[in-house]
Order: structure tokens, then sequence, then C-alpha cells
């Protein structure tokens, strides 16, 4: 079976199958990432006779064009947008956005007499030698620019400077070559080839095909492209919206860009998604599906019971994406989702490891308000359990894809609440909080969701830092704040564990103030905890602010700090990481059954 074909297209041509959109260009909605450097290079090898690369398109079936009708056999161009966009811009002149979502243009200047191509620049468009931009050239009739580009140069050879500009002109013919994948292909299988055919072995993940099949629905897909661009773009650079509504008038005009308009003031980092994440919220959302592949089927018309293309099916799939993205972009579900994930003790960025996570527990959230028997307490119970059960057990890691659509039908038929007790029963047994999580806490990395979740343990429970008096863990997170050894390394590492791999176990580590971390230095814990004893004793502060014993030991149940912390030696060290490994287990289990 031919699964493509490889032609050969003018320049010309192309940028007319462009201009008529029966080849879709989704990344012209999006900034133009080249600089003009790049574009002379382009037109420099095509004027010279030298390979510019393959141009890969993908044919859409039911695709709709301006004006509404159906493309039957538009192409959607899904490697090779940098180059064609440089060509409009160089050739056709046509202007680019640039990162400030900014309409410019860029000019390219050729020098008959030397045949050099260069970025136009003021000294360049006063020398009268110097074609400015070389979008005038293609723009007007060929023997009246020749003739006036003579008159304002009548020292040069005029035979040499037709045969350049003939060379010129020759541009619009020179040959790009386009691969063809074929419509009836899914999008695994044109991955695959995408892959075998781009020299630079990149990926095209499921979301490009998805943001691809979404813009190439006329004037409406284009709008939601953006929608899904502009409101990553925004969660990151809130200040970015004064120039997307000042330089996309079409999509200011819309109701979207009121939709994200909240962003603005927005400065929030625990979750901003990437294009990708929004599509694969979407998908379970509006569509019950996990995998971005499943998306692109069903926005174009494929029956994913008999597999074939029904064109009738795509203007309710479009329906179903847009209203699962203006629930995702609404500030309040936003929001209010971010509160839960906060609730659950995780208040920054870095303590979430895994953004599939956060992913499936905001499709979960939203999917749950749709359930009006269910009460507002239940629904923030059921995401918060879930979501940390997903980060403590790796359920979406791996082949994630398939685990949420079975977990998305099983809530479905079983119910949130049900379906959630039937997993804590089998994945968090008694088993995993005494034997399994102690094992997991065996380990050297800070970022590991175990290590991360008895942190937001202690934020949620607002304990204190290691031997503060006053200043919690929640604040050091979002302030200043050490990952101390609670056993020095120095004193480690001179008394036999000189390996990273005893030292930095996160058995060993616990957030303090960057001031007690520093009066700790190179002390062992009997002598150090012996200075805390004397303090509470005599109430004269050497080291931290604590001067109660009961709140010296009230401060080590919050850091699941063994009592025995008074007596560790280097000899002791590794039964100390058996007894806080024990510890720190004990209180995740006691925070997420308080969730």
């Amino acid at each position: 079976m031919h699964k493509y074909k490889v032609t050969q297209s003018a320049v010309a041509h192309l940028l007319a199958a462009v201009q008529s959109e029966q080849i879709a260009i989704p990344e012209l909605q999006r900034p133009f990432v080249w600089d003009s450097v790049k574009v002379r290079d382009l037109i420099d090898s095509l004027y010279n006779g030298y390979p510019v690369g393959y141009l890969i398109t993908w044919h859409s079936v039911g695709a709709a064009l301006k004006g509404g009708q159906l493309a039957g056999h538009q192409q959607i161009l899904i490697d090779g947008q940098q180059r064609v966009t440089a060509l409009r811009a160089a050739v056709a002149g046509l202007p680019v956005i640039n990162k400030r979502y900014k309409t410019v243009r860029i000019a390219i200047a050729f020098n008959p007499v030397t045949e050099k191509f260069e970025t136009a620049n003021p000294a360049i468009r006063k020398n009268s030698e110097w074609i400015a931009d070389i979008s005038e050239y293609f723009n007007s009739s060929p023997l009246t620019f020749a003739r006036n580009y003579l008159e304002r140069n009548p020292s040069l050879a005029p035979d040499a400077i037709e045969v350049a500009l003939a060379r010129l002109d020759g541009l619009k013919n020179a040959q790009v070559g386009v691969i063809e994948l074929e419509s009836d292909l899914d999008v695994e299988t044109v991955s695959e080839i995408f892959i075998r055919i781009n020299s630079k072995g990149v990926p095209l993940s499921s979301a490009d095909f998805a943001m691809s099949k979404i813009a190439s629905y006329g004037d409406r897909g284009r709008n939601i492209r953006k929608l899904i661009d502009y409101f990553c773009h925004l969660a990151v650079a809130p200040h970015a919206y004064s120039d997307i509504k000042e330089n996309d008038t079409d999509f200011a005009k819309s109701p979207f860009l009121a939709a994200i308009a909240w962003l603005k003031d927005d400065s929030d980092d625990l979750y901003d998604p990437e294009y990708g994440d929004l599509i694969r919220v979407a998908g379970l959302v509006g569509f019950s599906r996990g995998k971005a592949a499943s998306i692109v089927s069903e926005l174009s018309g494929r029956d994913p019971e008999t597999r074939k293309v029904d064109e009738g099916r795509i203007p309710e799939a479009f329906d179903k994406l847009e209203a699962a993205l203006l629930q995702i972009v609404k500030k309040y579900h936003f929001e209010n989702f971010l509160m839960i994930v906060k609730s659950a003790g995780f208040i920054t960025a870095g303590m979430i490891g895994s953004t599939n996570v956060v992913n499936f527990a905001y499709a979960l959230y939203l999917r749950l308000r749709s359930d009006s028997t269910m009460s507002e307490g239940e629904r923030k119970r059921i995401v918060r359990r879930w979501f940390v059960m997903s980060l403590l057990t790796g359920r979406h890691s791996g082949s994630f894809e398939s685990t949420w659509e079975q977990d998305i039908r099983r809530i479905d038929s079983l119910g949130a609440a049900a379906y959630l007790k039937q997993i804590e029963e089998s994945d968090l047994s008694d088993a995993f909080w005494t034997v399994t999580l102690p094992n997991s806490l065996e380990t050297t990395s800070t970022v590991s969701p175990f290590f991360q979740t008895f942190l937001a343990s202690q934020v949620a429970s607002n304990s204190r830092g290691f031997l503060s008096k006053s200043i919690t863990v929640a604040a050091m997170h979002q302030q200043s704040g050490d990952i101390h050894h609670v056993v020095p390394k120095a004193y480690l590492c001179d008394n036999g564990f000189p390996d990273r791999g005893d030292y930095n176990q996160v058995a060993n580590y616990a957030l303090t103030e960057t001031a007690i971390n520093i009066s700790i230095g190179a002390r062992s814990p009997v002598e150090y905890m012996g200075l805390i004893r004397t303090q509470t004793e005599t109430g004269k502060l050497v080291l931290g602010e604590i001067t109660d014993a009961a709140d010296l030991k009230k401060n080590l149940v919050e850091n699941a700090i063994p009592p025995t912390i008074f007596t560790v030696t280097a000899g002791s060290y590794p039964e100390f990481l058996q007894q806080r490994r024990k510890l720190m287990a004990i209180s995740m289990q006691a925070h997420y059954e308080s969730l």
C-alpha cells in the first residue's frame, strides 16, 4: 500500500496553493521563529539551485474553507511551516507575526551586480545598486522593473543585470519537494513516516497533528487554535495580552479573547499548561478520550466503530471541542481547581513532577462538575485524593493514555467515589504505607513524588521548619529555606559516609531556615541537639528560637524526626534513616486520609 507520494512543486505554485487554502499552514497563526538571516539563506539556496529539504503534507478530508464550502482534499502542512512562511514573506511580501504577536515585514535585498542576498537595512535602501525588497520585483512587471533599475544605475552593464534579474525571476519556478501523506492513514502511521522522512529525526507529537487539524477548520478552527495557543502563552507571560489584543484584531473580535482576558492579571505559575496539555484535557472532557490521536480522528469525522469518515460528524466534534475548551479556560474553574491542588499541600510547581497528573485531575474536576447530585465538598475531596494517589502510585506515567481512557470508563460506570475507593484498596493498602512507601523513600532525588508529597503533608498541616519556632514549611517554600542535612554532610563524609548516595538520602533532608542551617554547620546531631536541649533549659538562645522542651518535641514530630536524634552518630546513621522513612510514611498516610 502506498502511504505517500513525492512531487515537485514550483515556488509560485506552492504559494498559490497556500493562498487559496488548498494547503493549510497552521503555523501562520503562531509567531514566526526564524530570523531574517535564515530567510535570506533560504532564498540564496533556491537562487543557486541548492536543496532546501522536503515539505510534508497530510491530506485532510472534509476540512472547511472560507465561504463555508468543504475541501475534499485539502492538505495540512505538518513539516515546513517556517520555510513556506519565509517564502511568503520574502517573495510574496506578506507580513509575519513576530513574538510580540505584531504583524511585521521581513525584506530580503538582492544585488544584481554581486548576486548576493542580504537582510534589508537603511544603508542598503540608500544604495541604488541594491533591490531593497525582492518582493517588489515579484509583484511588478519584470521588464518595467529592469528598465527602472537601469535608469537608476546608468553605469552598470545592461546585459549582466538582465541575466541576474532573469535568475532572480527563476525563483518563482524553483522546485521544492513535497511529500504528500495519504488521508486514510492514522496518526500513529503518519507520525512514524514523519520520523523516518525527517532528517532531523524529530518526532511529531499527536498534539501537533491535533493543532494542525483544528486550524484547518476555517476561521472557526483558526480561532479555536489561537484560544489554545494564547491561553498557554498568557499563562506564562500575562503582559502579552495587550500585544495580542492590539495586533490580532480578528481574534480580539471573537468571544475567545474575552474568555481568557483574566490571565492578564494572573501571576500563579502552579499549573502553566502547554498546548498539548490543553488538548489532552479537552479530549478527556469533551470526548472521553485519552489519546490526542483520537481527537484528530474525531475532528476528521472518523466513526470510532466503523473507522469510516463521515463528514457530517465534523461540526459536532468541533462543537464538543469548543465547549470543552471554554470550560477549561474559564477563570472560575481554573482557579478553583488550583485551590484544590494547593489545599493538598502542593503550593509550588516544583512540588509536582508530573504534568499528566495535573491534566487528568483537572479533567476529572471538570467532569465531576456536571454531576448535579454531588456536593462541592465531595467533588473537591475526590479530586484531591485522586491527585495525591496518582503522584504516589505513578498512575499517569508510562502508557498513561490507555489508563486515562480506562479510568474515565470506570468512573462513568461505577461513579468517581466508588472507583477511587477500589483503587485505594488495591494500590494504597496497608502494605503500601508500611513497606512500599518507606522503601520508595530510599532515594537521593529531592524531586521524587514521595519526598515532595511528604513536604506537601507538612504544608497542609502547617508544620514548621526543622528547629523553627514559627517559620512554616509553606513560608519557606514560597520564600527562601534550605533543604538541610539532618545529619550534616561534612560530619558524615568525615566519619565513613563519603558517597553522595549515603549523605544525600531524602530521609536525611529537612526544610529549615538558612540561619539555623548555618548555625548547625558540620556539628553532629549529638552536639547540635545538645545545644538545643540546653537552650530549652536555660532559655538562652544559641540555635534557633525554640526554648520550650514540649515545643521542641512537637517540632520533631512535625518534621518526622525520630526521638533518637539526640543520640544519632555516624554509626547509627543507617538506623536513623530507616526510622525516619517510616515516620515520613506515617505522616503521608495521615495526610492522605485527611484529604
